[in-house]
């Protein structure tokens, strides 16, 4: 304490360690088995390493890269977009890169939001979007997508989205496919989600670092649809589609007013970050849609081994339709506390877990639930489900 006061901003104040650094840690002091945090245990294609390698050797982004990301890998961006969905960008004025997805998250809400602003989000919700809301000096008003146990799916509300919207809304914070639930958010529920943004003129800052890992239904970009383009930023990451996760790579594209204003916060995080890995990912971009399919056939591989070995250990299962995580209802297993679960987890069995009730604001709307990450070799996730049956 000094002068006193707290060390810690009082926006931060709620915030302490991430459960993911909680829970990887205790992985490391049991020797369990990590299906708590998200990332691969394998790197991905070895020439995007290669070209990465290739980069350093030749001194290209070993200085500062330019601000706006090395036009290589914007122009890189700007064809994915084009191939994939049929959305034009400029790459020189519509596409910014960022040390990751979190820093395109941070620098987007930094940007965009004032004091006094309300931000929707939908719960449960990624860490760093409460956090970096609450940076802003914002106001969060989470939208529970709510388990329907029947289907073992999570749904959208749209009349409780509707509903949240007040004069004080800014924007709207978007992630689909959805973390950690797995949802794909439907044609109809986007359509919807832009109308909404119409009838009420707000921002919709849309997370989809995850959109080539969907199973079941199809990714579509807020920003396809009609008259989206100028009021929606696009997040995307390298992270999560090449498996390179620790070069933080990310992006946003959007129209050039809202890139321009999100550089101008971005400039002031990290300025300039992931030199060589930027010319890497650029030719990971250009890859042929077989290495897409191949990625997806092998995730999809994993979410049913494990899928079907916690439905075998006694969890209730909601299996996803996308990303790289199957969220689990612990009740049927005699447990209500997910915090309590998680912890003595790697005790019972050796494996690590995440509760998901840190991603809500209501926490007893998630208290029963778990969460675990399945983008791991077959072997790692076959010892997994072997140790779960001891429960």
């Amino acid at each position: 304490m000094t002068q006193g006061r707290p060390l810690l901003n009082r926006r931060l104040a709620e915030f302490g360690t991430t459960i993911f650094a909680e829970m990887s840690a205790l992985a490391v002091r049991t020797g369990s088995i990590n299906l708590g945090q998200g990332f691969p245990d394998t790197d991905g294609p070895e020439e995007v390493r290669e070209a990465a390698v290739r980069a350093l050797r030749d001194g290209r982004g070993n200085q500062y890269p330019p601000g706006p990301g090395i036009p290589e890998l914007r122009t890189a961006i700007a064809e994915h977009q084009q191939r994939r969905y049929g959305l034009t960008h400029d790459p020189d004025t519509e596409v910014l890169v960022t040390a990751g997805a979190t820093e395109a998250i941070a620098a987007s809400l930094l940007a965009l939001l004032e004091p006094g602003d309300e931000v929707i989000a939908l719960e449960p919700y990624y860490d760093s979007y409460a956090a970096c809301i609450a940076m802003a000096g914002a106001t969060r008003v989470p939208v529970t997508l709510r388990p329907e146990p029947s289907t073992r799916t999570y749904r959208l509300d749209l009349d409780e989205l509707r509903a949240a919207v007040t004069p004080r809304t800014r924007l709207i914070l978007l992630n689909t496919p959805h973390n950690p639930t797995g949802t794909v958010l439907t044609r109809e529920e986007l359509g919807a989600i832009a109308a909404l943004a119409h009838e009420r003129d707000l921002l919709v800052v849309t997370d989809e670092v995850y959109e080539h890992l969907v199973f079941e239904g199809e990714h579509l970009p807020l920003a396809s649809f009609p008259g989206m383009r100028e009021r929606t930023v696009t997040i995307g990451s390298a992270g999560k589609t090449y498996s390179f996760t620790g070069w933080k790579v990310g992006w946003i594209t959007a129209s050039p007013g809202l890139v321009s204003a999100v550089r101008s916060a971005k400039q002031f995080l990290t300025y300039v970050s992931a030199g060589p890995f930027q010319y890497a990912v650029a030719e990971a971009l250009r890859l042929p849609d077989s290495y897409y399919d191949t990625l997806r056939a092998g995730l999809r591989a994993g979410r049913d081994l494990l899928s079907d070995g916690l439905t075998e250990a006694g969890f209730e299962v909601y299996r996803p339709a996308g990303t790289y995580f199957v969220t689990t209802d612990i009740r049927p297993l005699g447990e209500s506390d997910g915090f309590a679960f998680c912890r003595a987890l790697p005790e019972r069995c050796g494996v690590v877990a995440i509760p998901n009730a840190v991603f809500y604001d209501h926490r007893d709307q998630g208290a029963p639930f778990v969460r675990f990450a399945f983008c791991k070799r077959k072997g790692v996730l076959e010892e997994a489900v072997d140790r779960l049956k001891r429960l």
